[in-house]
């Protein structure tokens, strides 16, 4: 009986998991559509709820740890508690960057650079994380590494959108409006940067699905 309840556990980490991951993708997908659509409302609503990812990354964190004192996994256990342990902490910072996105929806007072379309940045980032969850769900090392293997084509599309908007500044004389475009520039610059970050994250889930399937942490950075 011991044995069978062990296995639940398990079980009911990996299903918690990969929820808390559902969570995650919906909220930063609202976030997105509040910063596409400058949705202020929206917005708020995604910080409000952030709330609720930090009590289930503690609730997911205690689960773990407890897995850890009271279970003693070995193997491929152990590395499966392990990677969900350190899954969870990924999941919970694109919580946080979620909420940064929607911080910068609420803080934008104009449109600059439509031109630049982080929606779709945005929208890649999101379908990395949405499949490296899937990719842990199904324990598929290939799926994690065919995922992970996408994150050059979002550095390629953060950078250029980075160098588009400094090489604006760099040939632009906005006189009096210096001050308001810094601003505008400075914000955008940092949601590239979170957008990327959302990437590195969905890589990160997908090298410890790797090491949790094959024992392999050459993806682990």
């Amino acid at each position: 009986m011991a044995r069978v309840e062990y296995e639940d556990q398990l079980d009911d980490l990996r299903e918690n998991v990969v929820a808390m991951g559902g969570t995650v993708v919906s909220r930063y997908d609202a976030a997105l559509t509040a910063l596409e659509t400058r949705n202020e409302s929206l917005a708020e609503e995604v910080i409000e709820e952030d709330g609720e990812i930090n009590q289930r990354y503690l609730d997911l964190e205690s689960d773990c740890i407890d897995l850890f004192a009271l279970q003693q996994p070995v193997a491929s256990d152990l590395r499966f508690v392990a990677s969900s342990f350190k899954i969870i902490t990924d999941l919970e910072r694109i919580g946080d960057l979620a909420v940064n996105l929607a911080e910068y929806t609420i803080a934008a007072e104009r449109e600059r650079y439509p031109e630049i379309n982080l929606i779709h940045i945005g929208t890649e980032t999101g379908a990395m994380v949405s499949e490296a969850i899937d990719a842990y769900e199904a324990g598929s090392s290939e799926h994690a590494t065919a995922v992970a293997a996408r994150d050059d084509e979002i550095d390629d599309l953060c950078s250029a959108a980075s160098d588009a908007i400094v090489e604006d500044l760099i040939r632009t004389d906005y006189g009096d409006e210096a001050e308001d475009v810094m601003d505008d520039v400075s914000r955008l610059l940092l949601t590239v940067r979170d957008l990327e970050r959302v990437g590195d994250h969905a890589v990160n889930i997908c090298a410890r699905t790797v090491y949790m399937v094959d024992s392999d942490a050459r993806l682990i950075y």
